[in-house]
């Protein structure tokens, strides 16, 4: 008897944030499964570089260096990455930042706010417009096991369903894209382009070094998660590669919680 396949077998994805951390898990899981990949990074060029030659160098992973902080900026990615592989099948918008120095609402900066929504949520807004153009003007693929256009998938945050005290900018994009995913599959769904979301909690990836390392915080957070751990990049990395696969045919505006049991909520 054959075993249940993930295939992506000649599809092309995006991947934002793909260097480093969850992204690059996601990144080596969608090679694996079959798929061209391009994927963005901001400074990790050497890390960047070294994944793309591992996952099979120009002909199956590019990295592509690209700011994302505006609308125009997401769109010139998703046109790097047509450019690239000629199609778009996927689109996984995984990068983002969270600022790590705690953040009162009353001394949080202007600054800080406004960088953390134009990378958080601004840019991608452009990402999706490019994606959705784009898997708009293609068919689907002849010997593809469903109709399905195309596959977006917004990374969200346990703290976009539960808010975040002393990282409100974070949180509040991490709700926008919740609240994006819904209005998205609402609309593109009857286009066959099916948008979900994944919410992961505490993953260990260097973003979350410092907060999961101190010897006050670390174990704080560790008491709020009932499996007594924090995620691997791979087991946030497998839903996402789940959600662009024929499997998920029929999965669409879902808020995928993958955080250990730490938010039971949708």
């Amino acid at each position: 008897m054959a075993g249940v396949s993930l295939a992506l077998d000649g599809k092309v994805a995006l991947i934002t944030g793909g260097s480093r951390g969850i992204g690059a898990e996601t990144v080596r899981l969608f090679v694996a499964a079959g798929a061209k990949v391009a994927f963005t990074y901001r400074h990790a060029k050497e890390q960047a570089q070294a994944l793309a030659a591992e996952c099979g160098g120009a002909e199956r992973c590019v990295a592509l260096e690209q700011e994302l902080s505006t609308p125009q900026e997401g769109r010139a990615a998703v046109a790097a990455a047509v450019k690239a592989f000629g199609r778009l099948d996927a689109l996984v918008a995984n990068h983002g930042v969270w600022p790590a120095e705690d953040a009162p609402i009353e001394q949080m900066t202007e600054v800080q706010w406004r960088r953390t929504v134009s990378i958080n949520l601004d840019s991608v807004f452009g990402l999706v417009q490019g994606a959705v153009t784009q898997m708009d003007l293609q068919e689907s693929m002849p010997d593809a096991a469903d109709a399905v256009k195309g596959h977006i998938v917004l990374i969200s945050s346990t703290a976009g369903q539960r808010g975040e005290a002393l990282h409100a900018d974070y949180a509040v994009t991490k709700g926008a894209l919740i609240s994006l995913t819904k209005s998205l599959s609402s609309e593109l769904a009857p286009r066959k382009i099916l948008v979900n979301c994944v919410a992961p909690g505490w993953v260990a990836t260097e973003m979350s070094a410092a907060a999961l390392d101190d010897a006050k915080v670390g174990p704080k957070i560790l008491a709020g998660i009932p499996v007594g751990r924090v995620a691997t990049p791979r087991e946030i990395a497998g839903p996402v590669l789940f959600l662009c696969t024929p499997l998920a045919g029929f999965v669409s505006g879902e808020v995928l919680n993958v955080n250990g049991g730490a938010v039971l909520a949708g």
